[in-house]
């Protein structure tokens, strides 16, 4: 039984409720769940077994084997291990790069001091990544059944980026999450979460029919419901490590870290990379040092400016139901700590030692060269390919330089320099030529978004108006077009104007929700309309359709919709023909579905789906008028 994200929410507000009013009933209905899962499994294999010794039972009895009764033990027998195949899901050992404990003895030391005050489990890998985060990862070698291995994953670039006592703070909030102090419950649930969607995830890609006949239509209701219903409590387990965090290193370092971690992301993926990747501009091959430049500008602290965008950013975010972490500012509350411009001064501040220098030693200058040189060998290729894509951007914006010169450009000429001198020459050189776009078209939505972004940078109020003016064109960008402006004004002190643009970007966030319900699903009571596409368009769509032999019949419609009308919604039904060695056609609709989507070009958004199952749609779509733009032709023998 899947969950659209509508009763998804509704369901989490219920159980919110039911969590803090009977937290104790709460957790055993969601510990009788966890338990549902193996029962199920645990009865089918128990009566596969029991219907097995039966008969064999019968059969030595009766001295006589009849060969119904042996056809009987073959199909069981081949269900057990099917079975016991299907319960023997595999998962695959987490990557990174396997530290040793005589190479980087601290941070073996630190991890075996914050377990045993946690009374956390043993590690048996720590693995060092490129990524900006830490994590535990517990892989049961018994897949279901469990006997843990236990990884602890530790980005290099967070290592960097921290001081050691954020680090250790880091580090205590994950090894929270299986942290023998609180509880072993929720440290189980968080397991079991993970392992039912592997379990999920295998099975579907292991493409045994039996299995799916035994386990599907149990999984498909079992595992979305089993994820909601204990979503409350994966939150609540998130303040739970929280917590852990504030026993191992106390609660202003606890805040600092939660605070560090967002501004120090957004600055590398906003700030040092983009600087990095600026350099194909006039390099044809990537720096040789990229994580020793990352140690540098780390080390330098984050510019006041964009620590100040990036840190209201993080804050403005709102907790919603698509992810079990809260957002920054509910973490905060909880821990009693609201941010002020001291903070802001802190996460700007330069380093004195990062946990990195602390942690891994001598060992850093190695790693840290062995990640540059990965990095360069993996971003090579593309490199070079974009390079030569930039010499020859160069060389438009030279010729169009040279024409600005003798006369006056077209409208695309001009948004065509402005956004390649933006891209190669940067923000101060673009400015006159987004006015002159602006001039050309006063409400043309990139070069107003632009230049509003461009001038807000610069404290100047009337980037507002831009924004506004590109918003009003475009509404994809409307949620973060209110977002810039509201920043800016919180950084002028107007905290009453800003609070309007916030509620304004919260507005259009819940019609977004609702617009992506209204067109996530379909109904046969649901209004529509003709595709109103040009004979070009629809002879382009059926060339395309043409190349799909299992596809017979194919209708195109609009879905009335009553959120961002604008943009439509086509629906492309299709009728296929099935094969007769075919194992799964829900499998391969949804392979042909994927095809479909991933080569069909509309100018909107495209709904498709195969007929097959759903005849009632082809009877509405067959009323309308120049539906059916597709027919299969019969090859004449």
């Amino acid at each position: 039984m899947a969950f659209d994200q509508e009763r998804f929410d509704k369901l989490i507000q219920r159980l919110e409720i039911f969590a803090s009013q009977q937290p104790h009933i709460y957790r055993l209905h969601v510990a009788l769940l966890a338990v549902l899962g193996y029962g199920y499994i645990l009865l089918i294999l128990a009566a596969t077994v029991a219907l097995l010794a039966g008969i064999v039972w019968l059969m030595l009895n009766a001295k006589s084997f009849h060969t119904s009764a042996l056809k009987a033990v073959i199909f069981l027998v081949a269900i057990a291990i099917i079975l016991l195949r299907s319960l023997w899901v595999s998962f695959p050992p987490p990557t990174g790069l396997a530290l040793r404990r005589k190479d980087v003895p601290s941070l073996f030391c630190l991890v075996d001091d914050i377990s045993s005050k946690l009374k956390a489990p043993k590690f048996h890998h720590i693995l060092l990544t490129t990524d900006f985060n830490a994590s535990v990862v517990q892989r049961p070698r018994l897949g279901l059944f469990g006997w843990y291995q236990n990884y602890l994953k530790v980005g290099l670039p967070l290592m960097l980026a921290l001081p050691p006592e954020q680090f250790c703070a880091v580090l205590a909030h994950e090894l929270g999450h299986i942290s023998g102090n609180h509880s072993r419950f929720s440290a189980w649930i968080y397991r079991q979460r993970i392992a039912w969607e592997r379990i999920e995830e295998e099975l579907g890609q292991g493409g045994n029919e039996s299995s799916g006949l035994i386990f599907k239509r149990f999984l498909d209701w079992y595992i979305p419901f089993f994820d909601a219903y204990s979503f409350v409590l994966a939150r609540l387990d998130e303040y739970e490590a929280d917590r852990c965090a504030v026993e191992f290193a106390g609660v202003e370092t606890s805040a600092k870290t939660l605070m560090n971690v967002k501004v120090k992301a957004r600055y590398l993926e906003n700030y040092f990379w983009s600087n990095i990747y600026q350099q194909v501009q006039t390099e044809i091959e990537p720096p040789k040092t990229s994580y020793t430049a990352m140690q540098t500008a780390l080390t330098q602290g984050v510019p006041l400016r964009e620590a100040s965008i990036y840190l209201a950013q993080a804050l403005a975010e709102k907790t919603n139901n698509a992810d079990t972490h809260p957002c920054l500012t509910d973490r905060l509350k909880t821990l009693g700590c609201l941010p002020s411009v001291q903070e802001e001064l802190s996460v700007s501040a330069p380093m004195t030692l990062s946990a990195a220098q602390e942690y891994l030693g001598d060992a850093l200058e190695k790693l840290r060269d062995d990640f540059s040189q990965a990095w360069q060998e993996k971003i090579s290729t593309p490199w070079r390919q974009k390079y030569a894509e930039v010499q020859q951007s160069l060389a438009t914006l030279k010729d169009l330089n040279a024409k600005a010169e003798r006369q006056k450009l077209s409208l695309e000429e001009a948004s065509t320099r402005a956004f390649l001198t933006f891209e190669l020459e940067g923000e101060e050189a673009v400015v006159p030529l987004l006015k002159e776009v602006i001039n050309i078209d006063s409400q043309h939505a990139s070069a107003n978004y632009l230049l509003g972004q461009i001038l807000l940078r610069r404290q100047d109020a009337n980037g507002i108006e831009h924004i506004e003016r590109a918003i009003a064109q475009d509404i994809d960008i409307v949620i973060e077009g209110y977002q810039i402006i509201y920043t800016f004004l919180k950084q002028q002190g107007k905290s009453d104007k800003a609070k309007s643009y916030q509620e304004r970007a919260e507005q259009h966030y819940d019609l977004l929700l609702r617009g992506q319900e209204e067109r996530s699903s379909l109904r046969t009571t649901d209004e529509f309309h003709s595709h109103n596409l040009s004979n070009t368009e629809i002879n382009k769509l059926r060339q395309q359709l043409s190349r799909y032999p299992n596809i017979t019949t194919a209708y195109l419609v609009q879905k009335v919709v009553q959120y961002f009308p604008e943009k439509p919604l086509y629906i492309l039904a299709v009728m296929r023909k099935f094969s007769f060695w075919e194992n799964d056609h829900e499998a391969d609709n949804a392979k042909l579905v994927d095809a479909l989507l991933g080569e069909i070009e509309l100018p909107g958004t495209v709904f498709c789906f195969v007929l097959n199952s759903n005849l009632n749609f082809e009877k509405k779509f067959k009323k309308m008028p120049d539906t059916a733009i597709y027919q299969q032709k019969i090859k004449k023998s």
